[in-house]
């Protein structure tokens, strides 16, 4: 019995190792807060700045709605435009959000 609870709390220990060296809980984290701020980054996009992109193309439509006909094919240009939006506002808030609480000093050097 000695040797079975020996075994299992060294497999405990090495496993709260792997968990502290390889940073799973940093990215248990970051997963967790990267889908709560997708969703106020996706509101932001398409409640302030799908609009004023919408103002400033000169059409009242929804961004994501603007398209181009070509004969029978239409091309949804605007879609396209919006997950760009999309990508970089995310990159942006991801990447201020690193700067301004210095995350990136917090990494663990490895060897």
């Amino acid at each position: 019995m000695k040797k079975i609870f020996t075994v299992g709390t060294t497999h405990v220990h090495g496993f709260l190792d792997f968990i502290r060296e390889q940073g799973v809980i940093g990215l248990s984290i970051g997963f967790v807060l990267g889908t709560a701020v997708t969703k106020v980054v996706a509101s932001l996009v398409s409640d302030i700045v799908n609009p004023i992109l919408s103002i400033l193309l000169g059409s009242t439509e929804n961004l994501k709605e603007m398209k181009l006909n070509v004969g029978n094919v239409s091309i949804l240009w605007g879609s396209f435009l919006a997950a760009i939006v999309d990508f970089i506002v995310i990159a942006c808030v991801v990447y201020l959000v690193i700067r301004i609480l210095k995350i990136d000093a917090l990494d663990k050097k490895k060897n």
